[in-house]
């Protein structure tokens, strides 16, 4: 039996709905909401809600973009296959292929656990669902496992992009619902939300959704700045509103005078985007340029010109300010006029210009391709451009099994902001922002990439790690023959930055033979733990650690490239108990104490660090019993642990919840040289590291460093001891064992 409460949300529903419905299209969305509604009935929401109630919501949110109506009752329909007694079999029977097929790629997203859409159900026994079990390479890793869901969810978004839609749809609505959550879970959604799913309707176009998310998000993130500038904006708003329709009535009257049609709006002020640009120019709220803007809207592009060069002859431009988006689009097809002038009382205002067809493409994205009238062969083109854009930036996803792998990849190639970059004979070659000369020698061809030695950018040589930028003239200077250095695989180096450029070079190094692949992964493996003062490694344990049958499969994965030496680092570096105990000496003074050591069975002794061996987490240590100061620490290999005799003082401890640094000793060895000194510390000021002690010896041209540096974890040493061994004139540099 249905509540009376239940019909109000498809009444609302069935007014929003697009005009340009058929009856039977309506019907469709009315038949959806029946099936969802019996379906969902014994469930709710952390809120209270009916669970129907989140099914309409989403397909509200579909239905504001104008979608097609199978994509309308597929949203409501979301849910019923992973959540009820409902199949998909029972979906296809009664709404066909096409609703079935969107279905199913919402729910085949949702094949791991829980992750964010779950999260709003509320502890409900008669739900009749059940979590599916966790994937063995992903126990105890609960971002593994959001990384992975995330992973499906964006290579279902390639097979057809609707299914993201849904999604969107899904996230925003759970977005606007978000305060019902535990705190933990609000601000985990809301971070993710932030680094994918706003990302992903920006990449999509739709910008209505992407700056709901991204407010939504911030305001969970960082509440606290979220409050200040929506104080600020609610204390100004009445002002700004009067100078705003003070500024309209002059560009109204203005570009009248110059026989030009437009529509002028102020343009709606989002406070996430006004925290990214106080940020990107460091600058109080009152400097934040965008806080005043307006929006031209004219009938075609000539006008969009004729009002620009209006505006500039009537206030000055300021500089740097103006970007051309109708001549150069974003990748995400958005065309507009961007510039920003000093205004009458000398203060900025910014202003848009573009036609209707670019607000519509603005405002709704790919979407916008169903709001044209039917045989429209314009946005069709812009359609078809999108969908193979996007599909060309994923073609790389199912070559990438390594879920964090995955979503890294996602953040590098597709979410960033897009260079273009000149070829020596004009062509433009379209890269994400940040890439390097091997990315686009990759790009352009793989032989090329391969064979790349060199770069000369604007005609002058530079380093292989240098960013590219819009409108660089690129040259990539080649071998006759040869293949990639193994060191373009290191992210340490900042050599490649793009999932396409890496992937090219893992597939040329798994051409060779294994057993070339197994000594050199090998050598990686063995020559990192060296330079990091490792010793006695269990690989088989280590292999096992990382989903492998043998350490010699380990290892021919690191050689040909398909897993990185910092993955092996980073897993040594979680070990939470060390199996095996050594014998220890007497300690030696202790350093500050600390919380980062756990003591077997003995929670809340006092430990503090032995000053003999400096133990950093992911080193095996061993627990030494001291005479009323609890327990020292060092680590097994440290001579004072290996001459003792008091066994009986010896105790099991892991590394537990870190959250200190440890000073680590480590040794350079370079050719003396002009500004070695500074380089070494400006590299390690930019990567945080505070230097606790430095000594410089020189001999012969020869210059011996020792340092001591403080740093969180073995994975940081690793990549700071890769960063120093890449500068100039260094010979190496590696930690200094005990002894």
């Amino acid at each position: 039996m249905k509540s009376t409460d239940s019909t109000i949300p498809l009444e609302k529903l069935l007014e929003h709905l697009p005009e340009n419905y058929t009856v039977a299209e309506r019907e469709l969305v009315e038949r959806a909401y029946q099936v969802a509604e019996e379906a969902h009935q014994t469930q709710k929401r952390h809120s209270g809600e009916p669970y129907i109630y989140h099914c309409v919501a989403v397909a509200d949110i579909l239905s504001e973009l104008k979608v097609p109506s199978e994509v309308v009752a597929a949203g409501l329909l979301h849910d019923t296959v992973e959540d009820t007694d409902i199949t998909l079999a029972d979906i296809r029977r009664d709404f066909g292929d096409t609703i079935a097929s969107l279905v199913d790629g919402v729910t085949k997203l949702t094949h791991l656990p829980r992750v964010s859409r779950g999260d709003q159900h509320a502890e409900n026994g008669d739900n009749g669902h059940e979590e599916e079990p966790i994937a063995p390479a992903l126990l105890g890793r609960k971002e593994d496992i959001v990384a992975e869901t995330l992973r499906k969810t964006f290579l279902a978004m390639g097979e057809d992009v609707r299914v993201m839609f849904i999604k969107l749809a899904d996230r925003l609505h759970n977005m606007r619902t978000l305060s019902h959550m535990p705190e933990h879970k609000r601000r985990r959604i809301a971070q993710e939300t932030l680094d994918i799913f706003a990302p992903v309707a920006n990449r999509l176009g739709i910008w209505q959704i992407k700056w709901e998310l991204e407010d939504l998000g911030f305001r969970y993130v960082n509440p606290e700045k979220y409050k200040e500038i929506a104080e600020l904006l609610t204390e100004k708003r009445p002002d700004r509103e009067a100078q705003l329709e003070d500024i309209k009535k002059n560009l109204v009257k203005l570009l009248a005078q110059n026989n030009i049609k437009a529509e002028v709006s102020g343009r709606p002020k989002h406070i996430y985007s006004i925290y990214k640009k106080m940020q990107k120019k460091d600058k109080a709220f009152d400097m934040v340029r965008d806080v005043r803007a307006v929006r031209l809207i004219v009938p075609d592009i000539p006008s969009c010109y004729a009002a620009l060069g209006v505006i500039h002859t009537t206030w000055r431009p300021i500089p740097g300010e103006f970007d051309d988006y109708i001549a150069a689009p974003k990748d995400n097809n958005y065309q507009s006029l961007h510039t920003a002038v000093s205004y009458d009382d000398k203060r900025p205002l910014e202003v848009q210009i573009r036609t209707q067809e670019m607000h519509l493409n603005a405002e709704y994205g790919i979407a916008a391709h169903w709001q044209y009238k039917e045989g429209s062969k314009h946005a069709d083109k812009n359609y078809e451009k999108l969908i193979n854009s996007l599909r060309s930036k994923m073609e790389w996803g199912s070559d990438v099994q390594d879920a964090n792998e995955f979503v890294e990849s996602l953040r590098s190639d597709v979410f960033q902001d897009r260079v273009y970059i000149f070829t020596p004979r004009g062509d433009i070659i379209d890269l994400p922002s940040g890439a390097t000369p091997i990315d686009f020698a990759y790009q352009v061809h793989t032989d090329i990439g391969h064979r790349c030695r060199g770069a000369r950018v604007n005609g002058k040589l530079v380093p292989l790690y240098q960013g590219l930028k819009t409108g660089d003239r690129v040259e990539i200077l080649t071998a006759k023959r040869g293949g990639p250095s193994r060191d373009w695989l290191n992210p340490n180096l900042g050599l490649v930055r793009t999932q396409r450029a890496r992937s090219k070079i893992r597939v040329w190094f798994k051409k060779q033979e294994d057993e070339q692949n197994l000594a050199q992964g090998r050598d990686i493996l063995e020559r990192e733990l060296q330079r990091l003062g490792l010793s006695e490694i269990n690989f088989e344990k280590m292999a096992r650690e990382l989903n492998y049958k043998t350490p010699d499969e380990m290892f021919i994965e690191l050689g040909n490239g398909d897993l990185s030496v910092n993955k092996v680092i980073k897993q040594f570096s979680q070990h939470e108990e060390v199996e095996e105990i050594f014998e220890v000496g007497p300690s030696t003074t202790p350093t500050t104490s600390t919380n980062a050591i756990e003591v077997v069975g003995l929670k809340g002794m006092l430990t503090t660090m032995a000053r003999c061996c400096n133990p950093m987490p992911g080193d095996p240590v061993v627990g030494f019993i001291t005479r009323g100061r609890g327990a020292t620490i060092h680590r097994q290999d440290c001579p004072n642990i290996l001459q003792t005799r008091d066994r009986e003082r010896l105790l099991q401890v892991g590394w537990g919840h870190m959250e200190r640094t440890y000073p680590v000793p480590i040794k350079i060895k370079a050719y003396d040289r002009q500004g070695l000194v500074n380089d070494i510390s400006k590299l390690l000021s930019d990567e945080n590291i505070n230097i606790a002690d430095v000594k410089v010896n020189v001999n012969n041209s020869v210059a011996d460093l020792r340092l001591v540096i403080e740093v969180r974890d073995l994975a940081q040493l690793s990549r700071i001891l890769a960063r120093i061994e890449n500068l100039p004139n260094v010979m190496e540099a590696h930690r200094i064992n005990p002894g």
